[in-house]
């Protein structure tokens, strides 16, 4: 008797615990879709980036938010308009997101694939990336890794958005 008594416990012990877990979980994925359909289409297609760099200890929000503004100021240096949109989301501004803001441009995924390559210069020339003296072979997804981001998410603003889960 007693040993029932003690799994049945210890079955709703188990319930307790795991309720607030699977109810943080939700609440995570919840926070990553909460901008889609505002800034970029809401069919999400996703895919996991697993980088070689390491976080470092000197990202924090601040970090990355100086990060996101040093990219806004080269590419508002330039004679021309810019052509997407970048900024940090979330509470530790740890999602980046970037948007083009002209119609056939960044139309596809491959293009998009281009223009973070692209980016992986102008990320270079950023205060904060100068300080660490990175190496070459890091691209732009690692550069991201480095500050912190969790995802990237990359978008034409219209047909498609994509998102690059940072590990």
């Amino acid at each position: 008797m007693k040993s029932r008594r003690l799994l049945r416990l210890m079955a709703a012990l188990r319930i307790v615990v795991a309720l607030p877990v699977l109810t943080l979980l939700g609440s995570v994925a919840d926070a990553s879709e909460r901008h889609a359909g505002y800034y970029y289409p809401e069919s999400v297609t996703e895919e996991r980036y697993v980088s070689h760099a390491q976080k470092i200890p000197a990202a924090t929000r601040e970090s990355r938010l100086a990060f996101v503004s040093g990219v806004a100021k080269s590419a508002s240096e330039r004679p021309y308009p810019p052509q997407r949109a970048m900024f940090a989301k979330g509470a530790d501004a740890s999602k980046l997101i970037i948007v083009s803001l002209y119609d056939n441009h960044m139309t596809t995924l491959a293009q998009a694939r281009a223009i973070l390559a692209l980016m992986t210069g102008v990320a270079r020339t950023t205060k904060i990336l100068r300080d660490l003296q990175v190496e070459s072979i890091f691209n732009f997804l690692d550069f991201c890794k480095m500050l912190g981001f969790s995802e990237l998410t990359i978008s034409d603003g219209r047909t498609y958005a994509h998102r690059f889960v940072l590990e």
